[in-house]
């Protein structure tokens, strides 16, 4: 069964067709899903989160590092916890088949016209921190503290962490004593809670390189400087980077996602563009591995006989997202108060990925404010099944495919956030 608070739900500021009723975490759920908003675009689900929580007595601040929310509810002398969820949804086009699916679309900033879907489970992460919240607010007896929520915009870009910090979320705000977090994992069934000490995921970043050429026509390749030539070239040496300049057991990973260049089969053009994602741990192997890609690309032009004019661009974008710690005693701690809720069989040690999360801002502040960040399965159990048998293939986040199994998947998140919060700030 769907847990119902007493708090109200929408009313017709962003559900017009609804009149204000309990808050029901599964058809707040099916809502989110159902209208999710890109980066930097997220102002009515902004405005949706904010009616709740304000109209059951949080004090709301909005349009904090653009959409960003605060809400603050004081419940007497004691540390103050940070719980964080982001809004933001995925320029893909919903292939579920759900009855709730998303059919949204909407212009990207670059004018692009684009499907839009809750494809890595935004949408989880906000029924389960808005459900918690308001079960702390009914709760209030149980502990003693200050909770601080967070909705953060443009996770999917790498921004929105990063702006709500340079909006003065810690200045002003109260500086956490505690940030906690769930993010969905599609490799674990509903009603499981993923856990890991130390690092969890990546340092993310960015790379675009432009490669110049002198463009010709194909039958007289002598005449020009074929760029194609060169990106086949640098694209094959990027790879020695993780293989033969890093330690083995250190992660890495270079991944040319896009390359560009020409319109015709016997036109050499005269550019070819390409864009990396590059995954480490470790500041030193970041370092080593952009700055290795610039060395690539114009080493390799200049022993290809490129002139020193046409010398490549290397980029690095501004998005960079830094690897997520979690602290190891505050996931001793908060796995005891999880699994004195859910049980032994709930909780599964998981590996650490390549994958990234800007939550992990937050703790590498100048104050170093212990976080955690839980994983929460979604996978329906008839599912995980059958992909055990080897019938089925699980959809991964960001797929057109992924689907939640919703009521065991928000039960289970917001009791293990509770559970956390619950010890936290438990009464001396």
């Amino acid at each position: 069964m769907h847990r119902i608070f007493k708090a109200s739900l929408l009313t017709a500021l962003c559900m017009p067709v609804l009149q204000a009723w309990s808050f029901d975490e599964l058809a707040y759920y099916k809502y989110l899903h159902e209208n999710p908003e890109l980066s930097f675009q997220e102002e009515q689900t902004a405005a949706t989160l904010a009616k709740t929580l304000g109209e059951a007595g949080f004090a709301i601040t909005t349009k904090v590092g653009g959409h960003g929310l605060v809400a603050m509810l004081s419940n007497g002398e004691g540390p103050t916890l940070m719980l964080r969820a982001d809004m933001d949804g995925l320029p893909v086009a919903e292939d579920t088949g759900l009855s709730y699916a998303s059919t949204v679309q909407a212009t990207e900033l670059n004018g692009q016209d684009v499907s839009v879907m809750h494809a890595c489970g935004h949408d989880v992460h906000m029924t389960v921190v808005t459900a918690a919240a308001l079960e702390l607010l009914d709760r209030r007896d149980e502990w003693q503290g200050t909770l601080m929520v967070i909705m953060q915009p443009a996770e999917e870009r790498g921004a929105g962490a990063r702006d709500m910090l340079a909006d003065g979320l810690f200045e002003r705000f109260p500086q956490p004593d505690y940030n906690l977090s769930l993010h969905t994992i599609a490799t674990l069934p509903a009603g499981k809670i993923g856990y890991i000490a130390g690092w969890m995921m990546a340092n993310v970043d960015s790379v675009d390189i432009t490669l110049h050429g002198v463009g010709g026509h194909g039958a007289y390749p002598h005449t020009a400087k074929d760029p194609v030539v060169l990106a086949a070239a640098v694209i094959m040496d990027l790879q020695t980077l993780v293989s033969r300049e890093i330690h083995p057991a250190e992660p890495g990973v270079v991944t040319v996602g896009s390359i560009h260049a020409g319109t015709k089969h016997n036109i050499i053009s005269d550019k070819a563009t390409l864009q990396l994602t590059v995954r480490s741990y470790s500041d030193e192997v970041r370092e080593t591995l952009l700055s290795g890609i610039e060395r690539v690309a114009v080493k390799q032009a200049e022993a290809m006989g490129f002139p020193a004019e046409l010398k490549p661009e290397v980029t690095v974008r501004q998005e960079y997202t830094p690897a997520l710690w979690n602290d190891p005693d505050l996931v001793e701690r908060g796995v005891a108060a999880m699994r004195a809720e859910l049980g032994d069989e709930a909780l599964a040690e998981i590996p650490k990925e390549m994958g990234g999360e800007d939550f992990s801002r937050y703790g590498r502040t100048d104050a170093k404010i212990p976080s955690f960040m839980i994983r929460v399965g979604t996978v329906p159990q008839t599912l995980w099944d059958a992909a055990n048998r080897g019938d089925e293939r699980l959809p991964s986040l960001h797929s057109a495919f992924f689907a939640p199994d919703p009521e065991p998947t928000l039960e289970t998140g917001r009791r293990a956030i509770l559970a956390m919060v619950l010890d936290l700030l438990a009464k001396p």
